[in-house]
């Protein structure tokens, strides 16, 4: 998480617990708060002229903000930072909540079923968007390959990965090959490299190949080429969903369309192209991908103008030694933090130890 501003370190007792709860407040209801709702509710024995003195003070060091509308405040963006790296208050996420995690998460599912169910069930739970990067194929070893000659210059390729993941890739090749030559090539990668990383196996071909002598020879380059192609991370030939192609696994997208910030239609579809291309929300995801434990962009610290007055809750998830990607909530600025941050990070735990199993 970022580091808390110097603005919060600077406020005194009375202001960070006013800005608390008209934060608090601001989150459940929707509305701007006004200095009689805080009286009633800060637990202050203060009067409502001193509240709307220091309420002024927030305002005026870039905390709040006053709608032309109304006589009450709303946070900005840098107020949400404030209060959620030095005012937040997180419990543990309810045991029944993690066994539904545990439940619907079940280690030995394959990594397409786990990944599309996290992605729903971190919509479902923090009632906005679910957002999974997907781990790069490399990461994951191997079982089994078979090939199948399909015409003249093109093969399919049936891999069977570690995680229980299945995919069809056709390949295109240089020359003709018949099922006998396949069959040799797929026996013979196989027996030597089943349960070995992908990367490991393409790097070992190739050294191999350069010490190959006569018969060898000719196996080993059929080989270098089937697998270069078939073990070639996440190619563009790949059957199915194609979630893997993709990069990232979203879910949710609609709930968005009921909430109060997002009723300006045509901020809604710039949100929702930005769903679609995909390309700059996992740029900002995978800027997160080596940084332990929950991050928070809040507004314009995303870097993209649609998602200006939303937040994303973002923690990486772990399998073994191995940051294998993010998972996170995308929800407008004005979320239940202490709801979706608890969510997101027994959403990590889980998902990276179904996956290391």
């Amino acid at each position: 998480m970022p580091r808390t501003t110097a603005t919060a370190k600077e406020l005194d007792p009375r202001a960070r617990q006013l800005l608390r709860t008209l934060i608090s407040r601001h989150i459940r209801d929707g509305e701007p708060v006004g200095s009689q709702t805080l009286a009633r509710h800060s637990g202050l024995a203060v009067s409502p002229a001193t509240i709307r003195n220091i309420l002024a003070d927030l305002e005026e060091i870039g905390l709040l903000a006053s709608p032309h509308t109304s006589a009450g405040r709303v946070p900005t963006a840098q107020g949400y930072r404030v209060f959620v790296d030095s005012l937040l208050q997180l419990r543990p996420l309810p045991e029944g909540e993690m066994a539904r995690l545990r439940e619907e998460l079940p280690a030995g599912t394959g990594t397409q079923a786990l990944l599309g169910s996290a992605s729903e069930l971190l919509s479902a739970m923090s009632h906005f968007v679910g957002v999974v990067s997907v781990p790069r194929r490399e990461q994951f070893a191997f079982r089994h390959i078979d090939f199948v000659p399909l015409d003249a210059g093109r093969v399919l390729a049936i891999l069977v990965f570690a995680d229980n993941d299945v995919q069809n890739r056709i390949i295109q090749t240089r020359r003709p090959y018949d099922a006998g030559e396949l069959e040799r090539v797929s026996n013979y990668l196989n027996r030597h490299f089943a349960g070995r990383p992908v990367a490991e196996i393409r790097a070992t071909l190739l050294r191999d190949l350069r010490a190959a002598r006569n018969e060898m020879e000719s196996l080993l380059a059929h080989s270098v080429e089937l697998a270069e192609q078939a073990l070639g991370g996440d190619a563009d030939g790949a059957l199915g969903e194609g979630m893997l192609s993709e990069g990232m696994v979203l879910a949710g997208q609609t709930r968005l369309m009921g909430v109060q910030e997002l009723s300006d239609l045509e901020r809604l579809r710039e949100l929702f192209e930005a769903f679609a291309r995909k390309r700059e929300i996992l740029q900002l995801l995978e800027r997160t991908v080596q940084a332990p434990g929950v991050r928070i962009f809040i507004g314009e610290e995303t870097g993209l103008a649609p998602l200006e007055g939303m937040s994303l809750v973002t923690a990486p998830y772990v399998s073994g030694d191995r940051t294998l990607g993010v998972l996170g909530v995308i929800g407008p600025s004005r979320m239940a933090y202490d709801r979706v941050i608890p969510v997101v990070q027994a959403a990590a735990e889980v998902l990276g130890a179904a996956l290391k199993s």
